[in-house]
């Protein structure tokens, strides 16, 4: 009987360790699928904005450039990237924005949106293209951020936001 018991025992810890070891896999498959999503993000709104930098350079200046310059900023102003990086953000880190958010309930979406990505750890370079703004803009973003959140200037925003 006992021994019965022991068994029934050791099979029930395999059994959790396999569903352990499955849900530590698919941890890593969202948080592989979030790394390409936004590094493909990344790479199109760069192609979109040096396309952009090439058309406002040339010397033709008629109305199918034009249109093509609009049509550029229609796709990198799209908010449904956003809103699939999201969802694929909150598969991969579920409790992150509400715990923020809670934590400082006067963060704008754009706020959050910048926190999403200093949580992918990216640096201002590769967070530029993604709210299609320069580098520059990031970097005061972060200083924004940083004063609304009253974090001390010696510490790390970054290290802050991976904290949570």
């Amino acid at each position: 009987m006992r021994d019965l018991e022991l068994k029934e025992l050791e099979n029930k810890q395999q059994l959790m360790r396999f569903n352990n070891d499955n849900l530590r896999q698919d941890i890593e498959n969202k948080n592989r699928e979030l790394g390409i999503s936004t590094m493909s993000l990344i790479k199109k709104n760069e192609f979109l904005n040096s396309i952009k930098k090439e058309l406002k350079n040339a010397d033709d200046t008629k109305n199918a450039i034009k249109h093509v310059i609009k049509i550029i900023d229609k796709n990198l102003n799209n908010t449904d990237d956003w809103h699939l990086f999201e969802e694929a953000f909150n598969n991969a880190d579920k409790d992150f924005l509400k715990i923020i958010k809670a934590e400082h309930p006067s963060l704008t979406s754009n706020d959050l949106r910048l926190c999403a990505y200093l949580r992918l750890n990216l640096s201002s370079k590769e967070i530029a293209p993604l709210l299609n703004i320069s580098s520059r803009s990031v970097e005061v973003k972060r200083y924004r951020l940083r004063k609304k959140m009253n974090l001390p200037h010696e510490s790390s925003l970054t290290d802050y936001i991976l904290e949570i």
